[in-house]
């Protein structure tokens, strides 16, 4: 049978009252929790270096406009893989998920979802993932299936490493790549320096996430660079981000943009400026929130490259 008919709440760190526990039937809620459907901030990570990437492209290519059709592509990609990408977290983590307060009420360690049910969802998500990306052109393909490399080894690095923020950067900038691609069938040095500093950005915001499970992950053994830089993370996080922004910086200047996309990536350093004064390590409730507010980091980048690449064009 693959709808749980067990549900035995909301995850203790979702978003409460949300329309996954108010609205969808009893016996989905469990898998839409699986996917996170109820944190769109997920997918709004993996989806920014896509569209930033379609929109340098565009900038590159002397079109007025990132192709919207691979922005739609794009976004139910990203819905779909990361679903899949946490499905298959959670079932390779279920063990370390029961050992740690903010994630034992998941929905397999918490019995809402079964391995069987869980791997059998994975695949479906992963069909959808798979029916987007062979809308693209062949180099494109073969890059988004390359792509499931370093998702497959993510989970499994915070039990060797000290780094797997830098896993997850990895994974999660790959999008940096497939933009271009989709434009122009092969990579050149804009998206591969935008994809290097979409790894530095990731590993800085998800150096935040960490910070509020940096106890647990101690008592059972799961390594972060929360953990990494403890006291330090600040002047880390600066020069994280200071990595980011010029790699961005030079992304732009090899896809040949103009002022417009510059003052985009220097109005999001104020943002990860913001992010880096605010912080307080010993407040999960905040990193948390500063985690979520790189989604306007993602726009505020976004808007940037969109406005050259029209500027461009006019």
């Amino acid at each position: 049978m693959f709808f749980s008919t067990k549900d035995t709440g909301p995850v203790a760190d979702a978003v409460k009252q949300h329309w996954v526990d108010t609205r969808l039937p009893a016996a989905l809620r469990p898998y839409a929790r699986l996917a996170r459907w109820e944190r769109p901030i997920g997918w709004w990570l993996l989806l920014w270096p896509c569209w930033w990437s379609a929109a340098l492209a565009a900038i590159a290519a002397g079109n007025g406009w990132p192709n919207l059709w691979h922005l739609v592509l794009f976004l139910v990609g990203a819905v779909a893989m990361r679903g899949a990408g946490c499905t298959y977290n959670d079932l390779v983590d279920v063990d370390i998920d029961a050992k740690v307060a903010r994630t034992r009420s998941r929905p397999i360690p918490a019995g809402q979802v079964t391995k069987n049910q869980a791997r059998i969802f994975l695949v479906l998500q992963g069909l959808i993932g798979l029916a987007v990306l062979l809308q693209f052109n062949s180099f494109t393909i073969g890059l988004g299936i390359a792509s499931l490399i370093p998702v497959a080894i993510y989970p499994f690095m915070k039990r060797v490493t000290n780094w797997p923020q830098l896993f997850l950067g990895f994974a999660f900038s790959w999008g940096a790549l497939m933009g271009w691609a989709a434009v122009f069938g092969s990579l050149g040095w804009a998206p591969v320096l935008l994809y290097l500093g979409g790894i530095c950005w990731t590993i800085g915001y998800d150096t935040i996430y960490a910070h509020q499970d940096k106890e647990d992950d101690a008592l059972v053994g799961v390594r972060s660079t929360a953990r990494l830089f403890g006291t330090r993370t600040k002047p880390a996080l600066i020069l994280l981000y200071a990595a980011a922004t010029g790699l961005f910086m030079l992304a732009a200047t090899a896809a040949d943009a103009g002022p417009a996309a510059f003052l985009g990536i220097v109005a999001g350093v104020v943002h990860l400026g913001w992010q880096v004064i605010v912080l307080d390590i010993d407040d999960g409730d905040q990193c948390l929130r500063l985690f979520r507010s790189n989604g306007t980091y993602g726009w505020i980048l976004f808007a940037g490259f969109c406005t050259d690449a029209l500027i461009g064009w006019l």
